[in-house]
């Protein structure tokens, strides 16, 4: 593993200047520091050195943004914006973050330690399109005339629509293994609906949606409309969605904040969309192209380290193909470059903290406990940084902690079976519901496996496809509610019946 000592020397120029300064937040359209002066370093996944300081938002800070969101939304020029108008600033909003696309993605790379090169083709490309389709919706969100059969007096007439209307003021929390993108997903519908927003991005990786934010106020947004406090969930996370005055949530993360935030938001009866956890099987059917779902299979569980919502974390493989299929993924596996996402050679990076680092290899051991065969990796990577080798646990059942648990990280869990009505069984036999892959090249058998399989996407020879046109959430504890598509409006508008009686 080739390291890059000094990963600010890697940067150019803009994104050098960016990261040589505190970065502060973005409350009411200025740039301002916390409430309480405090600050906290962001730090690079590849070395474990700081990178920057970053204004630490507290309560204080998080109830500053949501008076200033309240106020944007009920007064000022954002509500009596036509819907063209909105989708003028998002489109120019998309056009800035295409200008800057290469500095956005060198901070990707630092910040959370991914591949550059997949960041400015991935991330940041994704992001850019999902501004430009949501940008086509504020002209095309409108309510229904209604045929009315109420009872009425012959003199009587009645008239009746409905509206599809803003929320309100959204609070969003981002994740950190697709800092920018997230924020695209969730920024880009709650605006093209009419909302406004206060973003809180992950303690991990905030520079990517501070960068956004001055591209935000770049393209003319009213102040107040998009607000970005950082901090630690436990602290402006829990302020935000214990606000009185935040009339949803919008959460993407681990099933278990999910479940903590739901039960706060209880309390005010907020809103609360979710996108969590999953465990998602790849299954190889008797009859899959091996040389498509042997590389497929590998790709679904090490893209972006494996730090991925929908990883095909579960593979399953009949017993006929199980050697030559372990003996593919070690090849394939064994061929991944190894080292700091900055240099695009490297296809597998570090792991974007600490504590993920201590948790991935806590469950590499756990495996080995249970029985696994580790078939490669397995180990830490190098002195620095936190590198975890691409690892292979084959011999695996269902009853093991690995293969139940979400692991979030560059491990695949390997089991065979000998019975392929067994296999939506296997399938389904978890907690969670966000993804699962088929490689097959019967159609008969996407046909009858598909509605079987419980899970909000189903890639056929394929895995991690995403498109902004494409709902995508989960089943189960994977969530609630759907981004990306038509159907993410039905998150961020709330419909008002109108009877006029004429």
């Amino acid at each position: 593993m080739d390291a890059i000592v000094d990963s600010k020397a890697a940067l150019g120029e803009q994104a050098r200047k960016f990261v040589s300064e505190t970065r502060k937040m973005l409350v009411d359209g200025k740039w301002v520091a916390a409430a309480s002066g405090k600050t906290f370093s962001t730090l690079d996944p590849a070395t474990g050195a700081p990178i920057t300081e970053v204004c630490e938002g507290d309560k204080e800070d998080i109830s500053q943004a949501v008076l200033a969101a309240r106020r944007a939304f009920e007064d000022g020029p954002w509500p009596n914006m036509t819907p063209s108008e909105r989708e003028h600033l998002m489109h120019r909003l998309a056009d800035l973050i295409e200008a800057n696309a290469d500095e956005l993605a060198e901070l990707e790379a630092l910040d959370n330690g991914k591949n550059k090169a997949i960041a400015r083709m991935v991330d940041i490309n994704l992001a850019i399109e999902t501004f430009r389709y949501m940008a086509g919706w504020p002209s095309k969100i409108s309510g229904d005339v209604l045929p009315l059969s109420t009872p009425r007096a012959p003199d009587q007439q009645f008239f009746g629509y409905t509206l599809r209307e803003p929320v309100g003021v959204i609070g969003q929390i981002i994740p950190w293994n697709f800092p920018l993108l997230m924020c695209a997903w969730k920024l880009a519908p709650a605006l093209a609906c009419g909302n406004t927003i206060v973003l809180k991005p992950a303690e991990e990786t905030p520079l990517t949606a501070l960068r956004l934010g001055e591209l935000i106020c770049e393209a003319g947004f009213p102040d107040g409309v998009v607000n970005i406090v950082p901090g630690y969930g436990h602290t402006a996370g829990a302020a935000l969605t214990a606000h009185p005055e935040v009339d949803k949530i919008a959460f993407t993360g681990s099933t278990e904040v999910g479940k903590i935030i739901a039960r706060e938001a209880a309390d005010s009866m907020k809103k609360v969309s979710m996108e969590l956890g999953g465990k998602s099987p790849a299954i190889i059917l008797p009859d899959a192209d091996l040389d498509i779902a042997i590389p497929g299979a590998v790709s679904a569980i090490m893209f972006n380290q494996g730090q991925v919502c929908c990883a095909g974390s579960r593979l399953y493989v009949p017993d006929n193909l199980y050697d030559a299929v372990i003996e593919g993924l070690a090849e394939n596996v064994s061929a991944l470059k190894i080292g700091s996402g900055l240099d695009p050679e490297n296809m597998v990076n570090p792991l974007v903290s600490e504590t993920q680092f201590q948790r991935v290899m806590g469950y590499i051991d756990i495996g080995r406990e249970e029985g696994a065969s580790v078939i490669t990796g397995g180990k830490r990577r190098g002195d620095s940084g936190y590198f975890v080798e691409p690892t292979i646990l084959a011999d695996t059942n269902q009853d093991m902690k690995v293969v139940q648990e979400e692991i979030f990280g560059p491990v695949l869990c390997v089991q065979r079976y000998s019975d392929v009505s067994e296999i939506t069984r296997l399938a389904n036999d978890t907690i969670y519901g966000l993804g699962a892959s088929l490689w097959t090249r019967d159609v008969g058998n996407i046909m009858r496996f598909v509605p079987k399989i419980k899970a909000g996407t189903v890639w056929v020879n394929c895995h991690n496809i995403l498109d902004v046109a494409m709902p995508f959430g989960g089943f189960k504890q994977s969530g609630y509610g759907r981004e990306l598509g038509k159907d993410v409006l039905e998150l961020y508008t709330q419909t008002k019946s109108v009877c006029i009686m004429a």
